[in-house]
């Protein structure tokens, strides 16, 4: 076991556990931060995608030791003082989740996004998502939820 101070979430987090333990398993297990999401377990599915400095990543494949040197957001971590983020909104105007088990990913992964494309194209809405999977099959909801994000006055990467 080893000592790791995570910054998640914009909070300094001590926790105790193997260098090589996912991350997706310390948030989940020893920070009881529940809306990352075990899909697969090999990075294929996307349901365990976090921001780490600001770039999405598969938790799932991501060592604790390797994620505490940055800055990780979950979607514990996009609303402010109450308020959803944007992206969350968005996806919930839109009806863009049905089970909600992949939405944590999609939602951080479109954050990511529309920090690095403030107003993309549904094409490159389709190309940077690509990879996230939904079981439910609502991807035409789920790009209808990242274009009205990208509409939205209040600004996507206030954090």
């Amino acid at each position: 076991m080893s000592d790791f101070v995570l910054k998640v979430n914009g909070a300094r987090l001590h926790v105790s556990a193997p260098a090589e333990e996912s991350l997706l398993s310390v948030l989940r297990d020893r920070l009881d931060l529940t809306g990352t999401k075990y899909g697969c377990g090999e990075g294929q599915c996307a349901a365990c995608t976090v921001l780490l400095d600001g770039k999405p990543a598969r938790s799932c494949l991501t060592p604790v030791s390797v994620a505490a040197k940055t800055h990780i957001t979950t979607i514990e971590g996009l609303e402010q003082n109450g308020k959803l983020s944007p992206v969350q909104q968005a996806f919930l105007n839109e009806g863009a989740f049905q089970c909600g088990y992949c939405t944590s990913g999609m939602v951080l992964c479109a954050t990511a996004l529309l920090r690095e494309i403030p107003h993309p194209t549904e094409q490159q809405i389709v190309t940077y998502m690509d990879g996230n999977i939904c079981r439910c099959g609502t991807y035409p909801r789920i790009v209808a939820a990242v274009q009205r994000a990208s509409q939205s006055p209040a600004k996507v990467g206030a954090q």
